[in-house]
Parts: structure tokens; C-alpha cells; sequence
């Protein structure tokens, strides 16, 4: 054999230019149960089927990214949610002006003496400049419709500024929304409760999906005739629930001194975890 018919043969080191052969993967819906009683067919839970390799695959980069995990048994897939609840530690209240005028040049000022008013209540208040946001400026023209004759009426000009403030004393929420329609605000929204450093809590939530995915896992095992499980893979969704937070388009001033009462009830923070089992003797 010459050197030209030993090259045809030895495969060509360059990974760029190595032949990629096709990677078979067969896999079948989620929930549904086939078993045989028969030991030399087949046994299969449908959920996330194991890979069947029909020819070699070279690695490359963009290849070393993906692992794929090989199960020499039936498998089963199990996505589990846990919540904890705390107190929350933060309360978010939003407040701004609203102001009419002939002009928008009226408009607008009036509206930025009036805000500054309330941004100066919210300062003085204690609440730190970082924790003091706009949220949003708005101008437009006004109009009424005339039902005698069938037309648009212009009516002027309304202007909105409102700015986002984040409270972190929840028991406070209530004296600051008040203090704020005193300041001169008649569009306040919240408040919205959360907990500023959730992480006990996720670590908390995480451990009790772990625990009952593991324990589902182990009656499915022992349901089909097995005796233990081996954990394939896992990923996590992290979320939070929050109470229905008080809203209100438009507070009325008529001089009442009665409080504004605010509950902050329970936040909950939630971990969601996706996990792949198989099922093994």
C-alpha cells in the first residue's frame, strides 16, 4: 500500500474538516406508560427518552456546549414547585400630579410646582434620592365631546408627572401616602410588598422541590418495579407572588385626618425545578 492509499484511509485529523455523522434521537410524549411483561422487550416511561447514538460524533466548540446524558434505563420527568412566605421588608408606592390648564406651556408649570412640592415631601421624609425614580411625564390636549353638535370641544391642556419611591419601612407606607396628598399629589398607586433579599428564602423553597421531586421519583421507581432512581439532570425557574396591592386613580383632599390603613400581608417567593430521573435495580 503507497503513501497516497494510506491517506485515503487514516481519517483526517483536522476537525474542521472531519465528516459529522447524523445522532439519531428518538423520543416520545410526556405521562404516558408502556410496559411489557415480557423481559427481553422493551420497558419505556415516556418522558425524556434516552438518546440512541447510531454513529460516532466528533466534538467540536460549539458542540462541547451541549451534554447529553445517556440512561441505561427508563426515566421519568417531574416538574415540582415550592412557595415560601415571609414578611416583606419593602413596600413601592408611586405618586404624582395631574394639572389642567389653557396652554401647555400652563400646564406644565403648574405641574412642575406642584411636583417638586411632593419629590421635597418625599426627601424630607427620609426617603433616599437612589429610591426616587419618574416614572413618567405625560402632555396632552383635552377635549369633550358635544352631544348638540356632534363635535370635539377643546378644553385645554393636562399634564402628568409621577415618580416611583421605594419605602424601606413598610409600616411607614401609609403616613408617606398621606403626607404625599398633603404635599400636593393627587395620583398615588401601591403599594407593591417584596422582600429585598430573598435568597434564605429561595434556598428554602429550593430544598423542599428537591425533596418532594425525589421522593415522587422514588414511588414512580417502585410503581414500575424498580428499586431506586439516579438523578439525570435539573434546572430551576425562581419567581415571586405578591399581595393585590391597593391602587387608586385619583385621591379626593377633603381634609379628613383619618389614616390611610396599609397591610402588608405575605410575599412569597416560589423556586420551580425541572428534574430528570432514571429509574434503576
Amino acid at each position: 500500500m503507497d503513501k497516497s492509499d494510506a491517506q485515503r484511509i487514516m481519517p483526517d485529523p483536522d476537525p474542521a474538516r472531519a465528516v459529522h455523522l447524523p445522532c439519531i434521537v428518538r423520543s416520545a410524549p410526556l405521562a404516558q406508560v408502556t410496559l411489557w411483561s415480557n423481559e427481553s422487550m422493551a420497558r419505556n416511561i415516556y418522558g425524556l427518552a434516552a438518546a440512541i447514538v447510531t454513529a460516532p460524533i466528533f466534538a467540536t466548540t460549539a458542540a462541547a456546549a451541549e451534554i447529553q446524558v445517556a440512561a441505561q434505563g427508563p426515566v421519568v420527568e417531574l416538574s415540582v414547585t415550592e412557595t415560601v412566605q415571609a414578611e416583606p421588608d419593602v413596600s413601592e408606592i408611586t405618586a404624582g400630579v395631574t394639572t389642567m390648564a389653557p396652554t401647555a406651556v400652563e400646564a406644565m408649570r403648574m405641574n412642575a410646582e406642584r411636583m417638586n412640592s411632593v419629590v421635597d415631601r418625599l426627601e424630607s421624609l427620609g426617603i433616599a434620592e437612589r429610591d426616587i425614580q419618574t416614572s413618567g411625564i405625560n402632555l396632552s390636549a383635552n377635549y369633550d365631546f358635544d352631544q348638540q353638535t356632534q363635535r370635539q370641544v377643546f378644553r385645554g391642556y393636562i399634564a402628568s408627572n409621577r415618580v416611583r419611591a421605594k419605602l424601606r419601612d413598610v409600616s411607614r407606607t401609609g403616613p408617606v401616602l398621606d403626607a404625599l396628598v398633603a404635599a400636593g399629589a393627587n395620583d398615588i398607586g401601591g403599594p407593591s410588598f417584596s422582600i429585598d433579599d430573598d435568597t434564605a428564602a429561595q434556598a428554602q423553597a429550593r430544598q423542599a422541590a428537591m425533596q418532594k421531586a425525589q421522593a415522587q421519583a422514588q414511588d414512580y421507581a417502585r410503581w414500575a418495579g424498580y428499586t431506586g432512581v439516579r438523578l439525570l439532570q435539573v434546572s430551576e425557574n425562581v419567581g415571586s407572588s405578591r399581595p393585590v396591592p391597593f391602587a387608586s386613580d385619583e385621591i379626593m383632599v377633603t381634609g379628613s385626618r383619618i389614616k390611610t390603613p396599609v397591610q402588608p400581608g405575605l410575599v412569597g417567593t416560589s423556586v420551580t425545578i425541572n428534574v430528570t430521573y432514571e429509574m434503576t435495580r
